[in-house]
């Protein structure tokens, strides 16, 4: 196992390096790295500058207009990016049902749907989640009824992250009871802008509205939006979880917000609390272990051996990390990094007292928000389950 990086790929990195520099806005990255609220407009915009680039669907092959880069090169692009201070790519389109499309759409719909994908045009959503099938998707109830050449949808979904903003849906949904959970479920495609989809704002701890609950009320979808076969969905859905999982672990991420603990521990002064800055070290060193796991899977891949079946273990750990820096800013800057009223804090005030830094406000609120990295994507018990049968034996 290889674990180093070839003059080539080190080559690649630089032009990556230079071109994120060049192309980055910079009061996106000033927001990135001060974990101030995105707006919808600056996902997009940064979205529509690597469409634009052919960069969006960074890990699509050739033949679907993406790069065709190998795993290392995928996984460089994602680092620099990262430590540059971009948003993460908004997932659900280009990460998780391009995907789908690409290996179980017919011809018509990777033509219909891809392009919008890959130039960040279109913002997809995702409809897994429901209440009461969370981390026990397969008992989803959303019904898809055949009638004709169209599906009408009724249900809800749950938990649909940055869902106000969606324009498109990838939805599980049943279409049959018979036999086993599973074996009944299919994997639709549904415009947000139909008549009997509604939308209902969920506000989380740290007062924002990141998820939703999208309602479908006698909803008529074309039948041609099915995707593969009916009954058929929970294979594709499989297909698409092992994106999510890996994408959820986001070490490169870690990296950057590892920098920024340590500013903010010398600039609050607890840097040199020996006892603080061995959780630091702890925390340094499962990140550097998690990048390794990483590493090992591009390694296998780059020499075309079966890649390790390792996404619930990548997500388990990387859930963790971002679970454990978050608190440890919180308690870097005391405080100052309780909340405190977004608008004043974007522009710039944070009150007539020393320490109230820019950077310290959000602490608070992403902790809080951050709670949610063990449960989403399929709770972490129930990964260590899936780890424990497949990888373990």
């Amino acid at each position: 196992m290889d674990l180093a990086f070839t003059p080539q790929e080190q080559a690649f990195r630089a032009e990556i390096r230079d071109w994120v520099r060049a192309n980055l806005p910079s009061d996106i990255a000033h927001k990135v790295h001060n974990a101030l609220r995105l707006s919808r407009d600056d996902l997009q915009r940064w979205a529509k500058i690597l469409g634009k680039k052919g960069w969006l669907g960074h890990a699509w092959p050739k033949e679907f207009g993406g790069p065709g880069w190998n795993a290392v090169q995928k996984h460089l692009f994602e680092e620099e990016c990262a430590l540059a201070g971009a948003p993460r790519v908004v997932p659900f389109g280009p990460v998780m049902v391009a995907p789908v499309i690409m290996a179980f759409g017919n011809k018509a719909q990777q033509e219909r749907f891809l392009p919008g994908i890959a130039s960040g045009e279109v913002w997809w959503s995702q409809g897994y989640s429901e209440p009461g099938s969370g981390s026990d998707l397969a008992s989803l109830k959303t019904r898809a009824e055949r009638r004709g050449d169209k599906y009408i949808v009724n249900g809800q979904k749950t938990w649909t992250t940055l869902g106000q903003y969606g324009e498109w849906i990838f939805c599980l949904v049943r279409t049959s009871n018979e036999g086993k959970p599973q074996t009944g479920i299919s994997f639709l495609l549904i415009d947000m802008k139909s008549p009997g989809v509604s939308v209902r704002p969920i506000k989380l701890l740290d007062g924002e509205c990141e998820v939703n609950e999208v309602w479908f009320d006698n909803v008529e979808v074309p039948a041609e939006n099915l995707i593969g076969e009916e009954n058929q969905g929970w294979t594709y859905a499989k297909h698409l979880l092992s994106h999510e999982r890996t994408n959820i672990a986001d070490v490169n991420r870690a990296k950057r917000e590892l920098e920024r603990l340590k500013r903010i521990a010398k600039a609050e002064g607890v840097w040199d609390d020996s006892r603080f800055r061995d959780q630091i070290a702890l925390l340094e060193v499962d990140i550097v272990a998690l990048e390794m796991l990483v590493l090992r899977v591009l390694s296998a891949e780059k020499s075309g051996k079966q890649s390790l079946d390792i996404a619930g273990l990548l997500k388990i750990r990387g859930s963790e990390i971002q679970q454990r820096y978050t608190e440890l800013m919180m308690l870097a800057a005391g405080p100052y990094s309780l909340p405190f009223i977004f608008e004043a804090m974007e522009a710039g005030w944070q009150g007539d007292f020393p320490g109230g830094a820019l950077g310290n406000a959000p602490l608070a609120a992403t902790y809080f928000n951050m709670r949610k990295t063990t449960i989403y994507g399929g709770s972490n018990e129930v990964q260590r389950n899936i780890v424990a049968q497949t990888v373990l034996g």
